[in-house]
């Protein structure tokens, strides 16, 4: 969770203190948002909390896939697989073999 008071900065002041901000960061496990003008433009995040973000990413659009392939099953929208395998052989001209 982004902690206001410590986890937004402007761009200035992360560039004056770069190595301190950074500790802070790993120590956190936040990211911190940099501001421009007052706005906030960046967001800065560690190497390990970056990744763990993208194993959540990850995750989620697993669970998507496999509640949007629920839905389908439930409405009757699947064919066995050996039948669909079939039909795809025919349709490209490979015989059981795959060649």
């Amino acid at each position: 969770m982004i902690d206001i008071a410590k986890d937004i900065q402007s761009l200035s002041h992360f560039k004056r203190n770069t190595a301190e901000v950074v500790a802070r960061m790993k120590q956190s496990g936040n990211p911190v948002v940099l501001t421009v003008n007052g706005k906030a433009e960046l967001v800065v995040q560690d190497a390990v909390a970056y990744q763990r973000l993208l194993d959540l990413v990850g995750r989620a659009e697993m669970l998507d896939f496999l509640e949007a392939s629920r839905k389908d099953v439930e409405a009757g929208r699947t064919v066995p697989a050996r039948e669909a395998l079939e039909k795809l052989a025919k349709k490209h001209k490979l015989d059981r073999k795959g060649s």
